[in-house]
């Protein structure tokens, strides 16, 4: 018989786990503050948190934000359970609830999904984990049915710091490829054309720079950078000087140029770009 599970919270994310559960042959409880909501789930439905809780080892928390987690759960008998926190929260606040939990009396996993509702169980979509290690053994292979699991270590906090440094990365990402677009809608240029045609193919080509930024923060850089930050910082003015004559708002593109210039100033003039990383951390 595959290990039981019950899943907290059956917002979009939340029925998306819960279906993958029974689509695999889990029996599966769930409960949800508002009664009757996914009601095409075939699940056993609790009347409350405590009694969801009580049918599982396993129970798998995909609420709205942190607070919610700690008002869910507080009062209730969490002896012997193992807790699967998947719902967002910072680095910090997934050390306190680790820690929380554990005077409870439950074991804790805390974890980080990267994938919309349809991605769940499908191979595009992994989530990171992290805590315990014997922990994370003991439940992976029932863990695999939602998504590739991947382990990132002991500490609680990893697998939200994980899932927010890609986070973050998405949206500058698309915050840089919204720039873009509105540069070339705003010359009445079509929008679809330019991005498959162009954009797509560009920063698929960019990113494959990215190991070689890695292997130099790890490793240090390794001979002259031939595009140097001192050539980038000055050639940088011409990408906000041309937003605002294209009339587009240059938001997204100055706090890059700010660091660009900083990064001259303080002596990383003839680095490359994964320089700015060292001087993000000084800053913070």
């Amino acid at each position: 018989m595959k290990t039981p599970v019950t899943v907290l919270g059956l917002g979009a994310m939340g029925t998306a786990l819960a279906r993958s559960f029974l689509a695999a042959g889990h029996p599966t409880t769930v409960w949800n503050r508002t009664p009757g909501r996914s009601p095409e789930l075939t699940a056993v439905r609790a009347a409350t948190p405590a009694e969801a809780i009580a049918a599982s080892p396993l129970v798998i928390v995909c609420l709205l934000v942190d607070d919610t987690v700690r008002s869910t759960l507080d009062g209730i008998d969490l002896t012997g359970r193992t807790i699967v926190n998947l719902t967002n929260s910072t680095p910090d606040q997934a050390r306190t609830t680790a820690e929380w939990s554990a005077s409870a009396g439950a074991s804790y996993l805390d974890g980080g999904i990267m994938a919309v509702p349809p991605m769940i169980g499908t191979p595009a979509a992994f989530i990171f984990y992290s805590g315990p290690r014997e922990v994370f053994d003991e439940h992976r292979t029932t863990l695999e049915t939602l998504a590739r699991p991947a382990y990132v270590g002991e500490d609680p906090g990893l697998a939200a710091l994980y899932d927010i440094a890609l986070l973050s990365a998405m949206y500058g990402m698309f915050g840089g490829a919204q720039h873009a677009l509105a540069l070339i809608t705003g010359s009445n240029s079509r929008a679809e054309p330019f991005t498959n045609s162009f954009l797509v193919p560009w920063l698929t080509a960019m990113l494959t720079s990215l190991p070689t930024m890695a292997g130099e923060l790890d490793n240090g850089p390794v001979g002259t950078a031939g595009s140097n930050l001192a050539m980038q910082a000055a050639a940088y003015e011409n990408l906000v000087t041309t937003a605002q004559t294209q009339r587009v708002d240059p938001r997204l593109l100055a706090p890059m140029g700010e660091l660009l210039g900083d990064a001259v100033a303080a002596g990383h003039g003839d680095e490359g770009l994964s320089a700015l990383v060292g001087l993000l951390r000084t800053a913070g």
